[in-house]
């Protein structure tokens, strides 16, 4: 069996707050801006009702510099 230790991450955009919304393998979610050390500078999110999250390509990963 091969195991891996990737860092899986989702990013999405929030239609409602125009956000971007990263979840982590964990499920957890978290607002984080674009620009350098984005994932140091991220702060908790919690979904409501009103939220429309998007998903967003992969591709959009090095606007975050999200951790790998």
């Amino acid at each position: 069996m091969l195991a891996t230790n990737r860092f899986v991450l989702a990013i999405y955009v929030d239609r409602s707050t125009r956000q971007w919304i990263v979840r982590d393998r964990d499920g957890n979610f978290w607002i984080v801006p674009p620009g350098e050390h984005s994932w140091e500078q991220r702060e908790p999110f919690e979904p409501s009702d009103d939220t429309d999250l998007a998903p967003v390509p992969g591709h959009y990963r090095s606007l975050f510099q999200l951790p790998t």
